[in-house]
């Protein structure tokens, strides 16, 4: 499963086409709120782990893309306007927030240790 078409839509939804013909639109506010970086989700290292605290808080630019990369042809790297962009989002992790945002769930990251 690859992407045919990747595009912004309404400066408020990403949108995918898949190569099997299928679509997926996901908000950019779901989209940041779920970025999967260590920085937004956490990380264990060497049995340590990190999380990060939660930010109350919105910045300018926070939900706003200004580009979107392909890395390795397995997933994409997305720059926000407020500069951050350590998140890598895999074409399956993509699918997987199509559904948690149509579910209205938060990606489960509890198996760090």
């Amino acid at each position: 499963m690859k992407p045919k078409q990747i595009k912004i839509l309404d400066k408020t939804k990403l949108f995918v086409k898949w190569d099997d013909d299928t679509e997926s639109t996901i908000g950019l506010k779901y989209l940041r709120d779920e970025c999967p970086c260590a920085n937004c989700k956490g990380e264990t290292i060497l049995l340590k782990t990190y999380r990060p605290p939660k930010l109350n808080f919105i910045k300018e630019g926070m939900y706003e893309i200004q580009n979107i990369e392909v890395v390795g042809g397995y997933a994409i790297q997305i720059t926000w306007k407020d500069g951050h962009n350590t998140g890598i989002y895999s074409w399956e992790y993509l699918k997987e927030l199509e559904k948690g945002e149509k579910d209205n769930i938060r990606q489960n990251y509890d198996k760090l240790l």
